[in-house]
């Protein structure tokens, strides 16, 4: 096993710490770096050194903070297969979809800046005149997952820095290295402080959201996290943005043509090995084409190749850590009991690493844990309907709210029914997805806020009103009485 060589950034200069912990390459199961692991004085150290830093950069212009973060963007691109490789390493996708992530990292972080936040007038009248102004927060808190951390990563760094703010970013300790690597980029491209990269476990996320020294929480990850980061948060009044699990359902409908929605559905379901917040993980099928369309998926899933990021042909990779894939495993062998069909997949292939065939699974219903909870992993139910209006109150019935999406060859009839589920993000024969200038998020528990578009970018502001009030004219001065006169 190697040392990374990768150091924390703190106030613009590498750090290593007396800590560290084993990262595990998910296509072997075996550890193939060391990370360091930060301290709570280091993360005081990375706070501090962002508070210095926010007085200068929110003086500073948008356009000025947009040359900046282009700059930045253009020095990644020219390093993007060293940071695309080690991403299929700690990540353990198919190294062609690493490089997917990273271009649209970019073409995120490309198309945030394209944005401006001007203020907006509310009045200008006899009333008066008055203005929304966006002035930026502080210091932002950032906390990314494991399943897409390049694409989590630039933005919420693109939305704290455009917006003014300063950040203190902490990646996944499952996939800290792509990080780490980007705040080694990000010191020759802005002032010390301004961008500080620090990596470690969950005693450093409950420190961070904690903080009194950090204004903002952005946060993506699981449900049950975020109801801690939320808590955690409150002890300051914190502005957090969370984006939370899915069970996200798709709603077939009965005038699909089968054999080429196949293929999209099938890739909505199982990209990045079912690990993407907002992947279909409850494909609602009309009877009259669910035979057809069961049969179809499964004939894709047969020819896929699942591998080691690096091999040839590989379209899919492991999931990404043993807790995650022990968790998977759990849920297929209890839909086993419940008298489902397993229809392909249903078990963990012999090899190192952690890999799981894809599963695709009929004849189940709400009432077991695959179709209640989220699975994050590539195991699919499929579920009967006869009823369209029944098969929306089923979909709607979870405590998730992420997205969905609805499948037919009328999109007027499909944008109807869409418009009905209660999603933050609702499709017409697509899934899956963020565009830099949509904004995105979740209802119920799938989280608060947004990310993207100008809403997200508000998110990481304070509004303040400007008001100009028109006054009465003022009274004419009067003499007091028995005023000498001159």
């Amino acid at each position: 096993m190697q040392q990374s060589g990768y150091t924390h950034t703190i106030d613009g200069r590498g750090e290593s710490s007396d800590a560290s912990f084993d990262v595990i390459n998910p296509g072997t199961g075996a550890p193939f770096a060391v990370c360091p692991d930060a301290s709570q004085d280091q993360l005081d150290r990375a706070v501090e050194a962002a508070r210095r830093a926010f007085t200068a950069w929110r003086e500073t212009t948008p356009a000025h903070r947009r040359e900046r973060l282009r700059s930045f963007a253009q020095a990644l691109k020219a390093r993007s297969k060293e940071i695309a490789t080690l991403l299929t390493r700690e990540q353990g996708k198919p190294f062609a979809r690493a490089q997917d992530e990273l271009n649209r990292a970019f073409a995120n972080l490309e198309g945030l800046l394209a944005i401006e936040l001007k203020p907006e007038l509310l009045r200008d009248n006899e009333r008066g005149h008055v203005e929304l102004q966006y002035h930026p927060l502080g210091v932002v808190g950032a906390i990314t997952p494991w399943n897409v951390p390049v694409l989590l990563a630039l933005p919420k760094i693109t939305q704290s820095l455009y917006t003014g703010n300063t950040i203190v970013l902490k990646p996944s300790p499952y996939t800290p290295l792509t990080t780490l690597l980007i705040g080694e980029i990000a010191r020759e491209h802005f002032p010390p402080g301004v961008v500080n990269v620090v990596a470690g476990g969950n005693d450093l996320g409950a420190w961070m959201t904690g903080h009194p020294g950090i204004d903002k929480i952005s946060f993506t990850g699981s449900v049950a996290t975020g109801k801690r980061v939320m808590a955690s948060a409150a002890s300051t009044l914190k502005r957090v943005t969370l984006e939370l699990g899915g069970n996200d359902a798709a709603i077939v409908l009965d005038d699909i043509d089968v054999k080429a929605l196949a293929p999209r559905l099938f890739w909505a379901c199982f990209g990045n090995s079912g690990q993407i917040c907002m992947a279909i993980k409850r494909l609602y099928v009309h009877e009259k084409v669910y035979d057809a369309l069961c049969d179809a998926l499964v004939e894709i899933a047969n020819k896929v190749k699942v591998g080691e990021g690096f091999e040839e042909g590989v379209l899919m990779g492991p999931v990404q850590n043993r807790m995650q894939y022990e968790r998977v495993l759990e849920l297929i062998d209890d839909t086993r009991r419940q008298n489902a069909r397993i229809l392909c997949g249903g078990e963990a292939l012999a090899r190192p690493g952690y890999f799981i065939a894809p599963t695709i699974v009929a004849d189940i219903a709400e009432g077991t844990r695959l179709v209640d909870e989220e699975p994050f992993g590539p195991v699919l139910p499929v579920i009967r309907f006869s009823d369209v209006d029944d098969a929306v109150r089923r979909a709607n019935d979870s405590r998730f709210g992420l997205s969905g999406s609805v499948w037919s060859a009328d999109p007027a009839r499909a944008r109807e029914i869409a418009q009905r589920l209660e999603v933050g993000t609702a499709w017409i024969n697509h899934h899956v997805g963020v565009e830099y200038d949509v904004p995105f998020g979740g209802t119920k528990e799938s989280g608060i806020g947004r990310e993207y578009g100008a809403q997200g970018l508000k998110h990481y502001t304070e509004i303040r009103a400007v008001s100009v009030p028109v006054l009465p004219p003022m009274p004419p001065m009067v003499q007091p009485a028995g005023a000498a006169k001159r």
